[in-house]
């Protein structure tokens, strides 16, 4: 079965979106695309060499003129949820980027009304489809390194050059922890099996950052097994820059685990490393690392055309998805009061 697309959200990564990641995948196909900005939408029309039938103004519009089994969310964050609960009340399945919402409560409304209705959604938490983190997660079911006494992430990039009107990145809402920490506190969940319960976050302010929020934050997250995490992140960081999934170091009592992931352009598997290195040893030993038709956004999507055509429930489904994003907003209330803030999921 091949999935019938509507694609609403065109502009920014919606177009890399659009030109690089559903045409890779072939079980879907885009029969409809949507775009409040005119140009946009005839920019991506023309790329993708769809008819002029095709493209529309809204996802109201969208709906009414095209018949399709999804609908793929890539609008401003803030418009997530009131695109997804449109498409699940019109009968369409949703996939929708990341974060899912701004806000836990928000995005609990849409994940039990696509239960009530009995349709997939799915949040494109895009690093869980490459091979390290992948590989990671067995790695540590199969007590590689032993009971595990502390994990390690640092994420250093540099993202302060361009003038503050001309770059929406220095507008997104809290850009270190809802649009890039969101992906490691995911990454975290996935490769321990364990939730967070507790974090304690704290935000840097340069005062040559351009960025409206926090682009500099320190947190601890406690896990429910007891374990403390420690995450540094950066946009301003003049330090070597890491991978996009950062570069994680993990230890136990039988040794250490080091992987990076997601170093290139999207779907890019080549700076993928994982490393183990056992008690007593001086060097670690490289992991060797399986191929996949698909990685990165190319692989949710995979996952979640399965999942439409009556597969298994994608693993990055809304519900899970809950528990990610009520970390984030945990760590962005704890900047905010200087506080340890609990996890706090909603049914």
């Amino acid at each position: 079965m091949t999935v019938r697309i509507i694609h609403v959200g065109l502009g920014g990564w919606g177009g890399s979106w659009a030109r690089e990641a559903l045409p890779a995948v072939s079980e879907v196909e885009v029969v409809g695309i949507a775009d409040p900005s005119a140009p946009t939408l005839e920019a991506v029309r023309e790329d993708l060499g769809l008819p002029a039938s095709a493209a529309f103004a809204s996802l109201t519009d969208a709906l009414a003129g095209v018949d399709a089994d999804a609908v793929v969310v890539t609008a401003p964050a803030v418009t997530h949820v009131p695109l997804a609960l449109e498409a699940l009340e019109a009968g369409k399945h949703v996939l929708v980027e990341k974060p899912f919402a701004n806000t836990t409560a928000e995005a609990a409304e849409a994940v039990r009304r696509a239960e009530e209705l009995g349709l997939v959604l799915q949040v494109s938490q895009n690093y869980r489809w490459y091979p390290a983190p992948r590989v990671t997660k067995d790695l540590l079911a199969a007590g590689a390194v032993g009971e595990l006494s502390a994990i390690n992430v640092d994420f250093r990039q540099w993202d302060n050059d361009r003038a503050f009107e001309d770059h929406p990145h220095y507008r997104f809402p809290h850009a270190m922890i809802n649009d890039m920490a969101i992906h490691h506190f995911d990454l975290l969940r996935m490769i321990t099996g364990q939730e967070a319960v507790r974090v304690f976050a704290r935000a840097t302010y340069p005062s040559f950052s351009k960025y409206q929020d926090e682009a500099v934050a320190s947190m601890l997250i406690e896990l429910s097994d007891g374990l403390v995490v420690s995450y540094r992140g950066s946009w301003l960081s003049r330090a070597p820059h890491t991978a996009w999934a950062g570069e994680w170091s993990i230890q136990g009592e039988d040794g250490e685990l080091r992987f990076t992931s997601r170093a290139g352009e999207p779907g890019d598997v080549s700076g993928d490393l994982v490393t183990v290195r056992k008690a007593g040893e001086q060097e670690p030993t490289s992991v060797e690392l399986p191929t996949a038709e698909h990685h990165d956004r190319q692989g949710g999507l995979q996952a979640f055309a399965r999942s439409v055509s009556g597969g298994p429930a994608p693993e990055t489904s809304g519900r899970d998805n809950l528990r990610s994003l009520a970390l984030m907003e945990a760590a962005t209330r704890s900047a905010a009061s200087g506080l340890p803030e609990d996890v706090v999921v909603p049914d």
